[in-house]
């Protein structure tokens, strides 16, 4: 039963997700928001919701291990599982002054969530401080575009969805869903952690990390069918970013909380050296190729092999 359970919390996160993104990015349009400020704030938010409210589920419900675990694990998963999984399927392109954007914020946030965990513990003047980063590079992006000076952005699409109330329907039900999911999955992985003897952080680095991923895995893998390898990585980046940045540093603010020692031990350092490799790949050609992104796959099947080993 609480596998079920556990598939059941995964499931509504998912749509949970998919319908706040589609509600939330219908009303920016009715409201002529520009596509970069909704792809930043409600596109970023959204997709970041399951990962935001499992956290904090998690932080309400004593497992420190689920909380930090969640965006540690899923910064991991999003750059050795996802973006290996799409280039491997049709190598990403890398868009030299985006990437000088997002990528060196993307790695000062990875920096940023070595320096917190390393104190111990998520406090809320550093959840404050992650949370005043992103909005930072939210005002700094835009600043940006206002400017001309962030090449290749999408045209919005045009405008044929659900009218505003309905708009106002999805978003609402998307963050009941989601809320609904983070409770189930965040109850049936601290059932499973405690049945099997494994460690909250174990799990929450590896089961529960790549199941608030999911919405990342999907979007990445049909970019990268379409060849819109681009879209894949912009994916990767901008969720780590929101995974720093607004969820540790809602979460710390909401409830601060301890980290656990295996997370000090061995699971930021392997998020730190994915963030590196992904910096290598990227810089080099601008393209991740077939043979890097299989590279990232073997990194993360290396890793799940280390901490089943350990158990």
């Amino acid at each position: 039963m609480t596998f079920l359970f556990l598939v059941l919390g995964f499931a509504l996160l998912v749509g949970g997700g998919e319908l706040l993104v589609r509600g939330a990015v219908a009303l920016s349009e009715r409201l002529g928001v520009s596509p970069l400020l909704i792809g930043l704030t409600v596109v970023g938010f959204g997709t970041s919701t399951p990962e935001l409210v499992t956290s904090l589920q998690a932080a309400a419900a004593g497992a420190p291990g689920i909380a930090v675990g969640n965006v540690v694990g899923s910064n991991t998963a999003n750059i050795l599982l996802i973006l290996g999984i799409a280039a491997l399927i049709s190598p990403v392109a890398v868009t030299r002054a985006a990437f000088l954007r997002d990528g060196g914020v993307a790695a000062l946030a990875a920096l940023a969530a070595l320096a917190v965990v390393l104190s111990g513990t998520l406090s809320r003047p550093a959840g404050a401080a992650l949370v005043l980063g992103l909005v930072a590079y939210i005002v700094f992006a835009w600043s940006r575009e206002r400017r001309g000076a962030t090449p290749e952005i999408a045209e919005a699409p045009a405008t044929g969805g659900p009218g505003p109330l309905l708009a106002m329907v999805f978003a609402l039900g998307g963050i009941g869903l989601t809320i609904l999911g983070a409770r189930l999955l965040v109850t049936s992985a601290i059932e499973i952690a405690t049945a099997w003897g494994v460690s909250e952080a174990v799990i929450g680095v590896t089961i529960v990390a790549v199941g608030t991923s999911l919405p990342e895995l999907v979007t990445a893998v049909v970019a990268a069918r379409r060849g819109q390898g681009d879209i894949a990585f912009g994916n990767v980046v901008g969720s780590n970013i929101y995974n720093v940045f607004g969820i540790l540093g809602v979460t710390a603010l909401a409830a601060p909380i301890p980290v656990p020692a295996e997370i000090v031990r061995l699971d930021i350092w392997v998020m730190l050296a994915g963030t590196a490799a992904l910096v290598a790949v990227a810089a080099t050609g601008w393209r991740i190729t077939r043979g890097e992104g299989g590279a990232l796959l073997a990194g993360y099947t290396a890793y799940l092999g280390w901490l089943a080993y350990t158990i």
